[in-house]
């Protein structure tokens, strides 16, 4: 098996407690174990994460921008998600 036929793997990255992973990039790795070593060494080098994902690119589901209005019109039904519908005091800043 060479390194073009080893599984591809998506690498998320946190760089600081308290905030959320992010998508680094991608490798390819033979498994789990490697695939993280390897995302440690290639996206973290200068110590830019405390804690590192590896995901298998192939048990990635997304949904597709083409059926971008289908897809998400049922959240339109549900205005009492936004804040439309409160009065804020006068005092309150920052929302």
């Amino acid at each position: 098996m060479t390194n073009r036929d080893w599984p591809l793997w998506e690498v998320f990255v946190r760089s600081r407690r308290g905030l959320s992973h992010v998508h680094a990039g991608s490798l390819h790795a033979p498994d789990a174990a490697l695939a993280l070593r390897n995302a440690r060494d290639l996206y973290t080098r200068r110590q830019e994460g405390v804690s590192v994902w590896v995901v298998p690119s192939a048990q990635i589901t997304a949904s597709s921008p083409d059926e971008r209005d289908p897809f998400f019109e049922p959240a339109a039904d549900k205005a009492y998600r936004h804040p439309t519908f409160y009065d804020l005091p006068d005092g309150v800043k920052g929302l």
